[in-house]
């Protein structure tokens, strides 16, 4: 058996495609154009490149963007004044801030801040309340969204299956538990969530239709620890040392890839699987937000 690559990069593109028609169309519409603001606070690498990339695939489909960049040394009270202003900002229909932010400054004081409906990232105690509650109306949580929408375009159903996701983190496992719950499309599964604690995990994975891996540890994931057909869905993405490249590193995800990529049937790669997918769906969100505050 050769497992079926999910392609996120070929995905994606499908996905910015409708968002850019549906960003024209709104154009036409109302005359303005969504409005995405992009807090970074500090100098982490990482962040920085994250921001550069959001704000680039703004431009590629017609969104407005806003880049703020404050110092490492910005205070708590000075990021919150911000946000509120562009709280009150007509022209700014989402907002976020980039992750980590500074050791002075409380990430759930940050996100407590952000009007829900402009929470655009989906972490708001209100938005993920909905969520939780099976009412995806709103807007929904941009990694698990995009897992759904992975396996709905590979043609792979979650109803009726068994699901193991790996990890109970706020952004990710958690609410791709609840994704997976909810009734209707890309949901209705049966859901077992583990995590560092379980015991005998590999028990779990092996009953698994369908493993969705976030759990933050390279390669996790192992050959034997999945049953012959099952579909595996990468959502790590690590750093390990690799003498082979110029950098000295590579990147790899939770799941062993070459391991499992002949005993499954379809399966995502890292990079290209879940990543591109991420901002894919931030953006479908700020579409929304657009669209909910024009009463749509």
């Amino acid at each position: 058996m050769s497992a079926i690559r999910i392609d996120g990069n070929e995905i994606s593109k499908s996905v910015n495609a409708e968002t850019a028609a549906e960003v024209e169309a709104l154009a036409q519409k109302y005359g303005v154009r969504p409005g995405l603001a992009v807090i970074l606070a500090g100098e982490n690498p990482a962040s920085q490149v994250y921001v550069s990339r959001k704000v680039k695939m703004c431009e590629e489909l017609g969104i407005v963007s806003k880049k703020i960049i404050l110092p490492e040394s910005v205070s708590q009270e000075e990021l919150i004044s911000i946000i509120d202003d562009l709280n009150k900002d007509d022209s700014i229909h989402g907002i976020l801030v980039q992750s980590p932010t500074p050791k002075q400054i409380s990430e759930k004081a940050v996100i407590n801040a952000i009007d829900p409906k402009k929470d655009v990232d989906c972490f708001h105690p209100a938005n993920v309340g909905k969520v939780f509650l099976g009412d995806l109306s709103g807007f929904l949580p941009c990694t698990p969204w995009g897992v759904s929408v992975l396996l709905e375009k590979s043609g792979i159903s979650t109803a009726g299956k068994h699901v193991v996701v790996l990890g109970r983190s706020a952004i990710v496992g958690r609410p791709m538990a609840a994704l997976l719950l909810a009734r209707g499309a890309n949901g209705d599964a049966t859901v077992t969530v583990c995590h560092s604690k379980t015991p005998d995990l590999p028990s779990f994975t092996r009953q698994a239709d369908i493993v969705i891996a976030a759990l933050g540890i390279p390669q996790f994931l192992k050959g034997d620890m999945v049953k012959d057909g099952a579909v595996v869905i990468d959502v790590g993405i690590n750093r390990i040392p690799c003498a082979t490249t110029k950098s000295g590193f590579k990147l790899v995800g939770d799941v062993d890839f070459d391991a499992l990529v002949e005993k499954t049937s379809a399966i995502t790669p890292v990079p290209g699987g879940v990543g591109p997918m991420t901002i894919a769906m931030l953006m479908k969100n700020t579409v929304r937000a657009f669209k909910m505050s024009k009463g749509e």
